[in-house]
C-alpha cells in the first residue's frame, strides 16, 4: 500500500508544479491569441514561421523591443501588406501580444 501513496504524492506534486507554471490568460487574451494565430497567420504563416509576411518567431523578432513591435501592430507598415490593427487592439493589448511573440507563442 505504501508505494501506491508515494506514487500518488509524486503525481500530485508534478501536477501542482505544472499548474503553477501554466500562464493564466484572460478571456480577452485568449481572443487575442486566436486572432494572432488565425488572422495574423493568414499572412505570417499558420505557424507564424513566415509567408507573405515575415516570420514572427522569437529569433526573428529578437532585434526589436516589444514596444517597437506593438507600434507596428497598431499602425501597420505603410507600403506593405501589413495593415494597422489600431481599430481592434488597445495599446496594452498590442504590447501584450508583442511580448507573447517575443517569448514564443504557445500553441
Amino acid at each position: 500500500m505504501k508505494p501506491f501513496f508515494t506514487l500518488l504524492l509524486a503525481m500530485s506534486v508534478v501536477m501542482t508544479a505544472t499548474a503553477v507554471q501554466a500562464e493564466i490568460v484572460s478571456p480577452r487574451q485568449a481572443e487575442l491569441l486566436y486572432l494572432l494565430k488565425h488572422d495574423c497567420g493568414s499572412c505570417h504563416g499558420m505557424r507564424l514561421k513566415g509567408g507573405l509576411g515575415p516570420a514572427l518567431t522569437p529569433k526573428r523578432l529578437q532585434p526589436w523591443q516589444a514596444e517597437q513591435l506593438a507600434v507596428t501592430i497598431l499602425h501597420g507598415r505603410p507600403g506593405t501588406p501589413m495593415p494597422p490593427w489600431r481599430p481592434f487592439f488597445t495599446d496594452s493589448e498590442a504590447l501584450w501580444l508583442a511580448q507573447q511573440l517575443k517569448q514564443g507563442v504557445k500553441r
